[in-house]
């Protein structure tokens, strides 16, 4: 700031008189070299008491905005007023089709043997999209130059920063976990015991990277951002869902942490498609896990209510650290670094941690000579459809030629104008048969479109229509994968 009896001659006070004195010019009636602005110590006062309230980008303003006089760059709103505003349409059926397609994917397999084909798909409703998969090959944790593949289905919450962490990750942690178990042969084939009790170890070693690097990094030297970004995956969650085929054995290793879900369809000897379950939903609502949780945390009579363990759906998860740090810990973090509310008092936190990461794994061998396959999506997709009703509709889209609408797909039957509230009228929110459309070259866009409602061209579109965060009350963010298992191919 300037003193008062700083001289005249002292830049800053010279630039600024000069602007007050333009000013005078500009607006005062009188000559601008009388006496009474010069001749006297009052105009001096005011031109410095003028420089000390100005700043140096006040300045800077002031003589650029009058050498740029003839700029203009503010736009022109001039539409008249309209009462007969219209909006973009809902989407069109081709619309619909590209909606459900976008990010699709499809690949051959020419050099796994016993698998042919697997097909992708997603459909996001919260922005950004919650879920991530993963899908390809990688080398064999025992023998040399034989190749493995793998699927894997990431359904996040509260945020996409762990699912994202554990498409990227996951896979190397688990790989890495099988590669210390040494087979017992010469052969290099290990038990499915050892097999699932490796692919365990290393979920439970990432998601405990997660909570501890989480927890570690606020003590250390990095800085703030850098911290809150290495909170993000803690306080997030994630369900996994992960498929590893072994063409040694012929064997289909299923881990599940969460309620994404793996059904295999098998062709019976009577020609029907028949459903297995291959992984179980771990919720509140599951009797084990309920009896699982209870056992141990002795005393504590409140921690499943309604379905929900302490508020959330899933009774295992990577990540959701209000679930698995200490309380007093929630609040530090809450504190320094904005984290979510701790879970207390809205729910009585007493011997966390109430979640784990631990996966549910099976082994299943795939008979060459019978045909199946794989589904394996998020709950996005099981909201609607049974296992059996997925699994027969991957089947009629089998029978229709892969989606060929020459091979007997039929027209789309008529329908009266539709709302949401026919919900609560018998009309079922859920897959019903009657509703079934082949028409998508891509069985995972197939299912995707008839668990929105099939050939009832209007459920789907305007389910389609409600964008974030209003579409979470008409679907959630669906993400599905399907395998294709095969004869095995000659080695010849």
């Amino acid at each position: 700031m300037l003193l008062w009896g700083m001289p005249r001659t002292r830049l800053r006070v010279t630039t600024t008189s000069n602007v007050w004195m333009r000013a005078k010019n500009t607006y005062s009636t009188k000559s601008a070299r009388s006496s009474s602005e010069f001749g006297s110590s009052k105009p001096l006062v005011k031109m410095i008491a003028t420089a000390s309230v100005v700043s140096m980008p006040g300045l800077w303003w002031l003589v650029n905005t009058r050498d740029e006089a003839t700029r203009d760059d503010a736009p022109h709103l001039e539409s008249p007023p309209s009462e007969n505003w219209t909006v973009e349409p809902g989407p069109s059926k081709d619309q619909v089709t590209r909606i459900i397609s976008q990010g699709a994917y499809s690949y051959l397999v020419q050099n796994v043997d016993g698998v042919s084909r697997y097909d992708g798909a997603q459909l996001p409703s919260n922005s950004p999209c919650e879920d991530h998969f993963t899908h390809g090959k990688f080398a064999s944790p025992w023998n040399p130059g034989k190749i493995w593949m793998v699927w894997g289905v990431f359904d996040g919450h509260s945020g996409a920063q762990t699912a994202e962490l554990l498409k990227e990750q996951l896979l190397p942690f688990v790989r890495h976990s099988l590669g210390q178990v040494q087979p017992s042969s010469d052969e290099g084939i290990l038990s499915d015991e050892m097999v699932q009790g490796a692919i365990v170890k290393g979920f439970l070693k990432l998601d405990d990277s997660i909570i501890k690097t989480a927890a570690g990094s606020i003590e250390s030297e990095l800085s703030l951002p850098e911290k809150i970004k290495r909170l993000a995956p803690a306080y997030a969650g994630s369900c996994a869902l992960l498929s590893m085929y072994d063409p040694t054995t012929s064997t289909l290793h299923v881990a599940c942490t969460g309620d994404s879900r793996a059904v295999l369809g098998q062709k019976g000897p009577d020609g029907k498609w028949e459903a297995k379950a291959l992984s179980v939903d771990q919720t509140g609502k599951n009797e084990e896990e309920i009896t699982r949780l209870y056992a141990e945390h002795p005393g504590e009579a409140d921690i499943v209510k309604n379905g929900r363990v302490l508020g959330i759906m899933v009774s295992r998860a990577f990540g959701d650290a209000l679930w698995k740090w200490p309380l007093e810990f929630q609040r530090e973090t809450q504190k320094r670094f904005y984290g979510p509310s701790p879970l207390t008092p809205r729910y009585p936190v007493q011997t966390p941690p109430y979640l784990t990461a631990e996966p549910v794994v099976t082994s299943t061998k795939i008979d060459a000579g019978s045909p199946s396959f794989l589904i394996m999506a998020t709950d996005g997709l099981w909201d609607t459809l049974t296992n059996q009703q997925a699994v027969d509709l991957v089947g009629k889209w089998l029978e229709h030629g892969g989606g060929d609408q020459r091979n007997g797909n039929e027209g789309e039957p008529a329908y009266e104008p539709f709302d949401f509230g026919q919900f609560g009228k018998g009309v079922s929110w859920k897959f019903v048969e009657e509703r079934t459309t082949v028409q998508d070259e891509n069985v995972a866009v197939h299912l995707v479109r008839n668990s929105l409602g099939g050939n009832h061209h209007e459920l789907v579109a305007g389910r389609l229509a409600c964008e974030p965060p209003a579409s979470r009350r008409a679907r959630d963010d669906t993400t599905v994968q399907v395998v294709f298992f095969d004869v095995p191919k000659s080695k010849n």
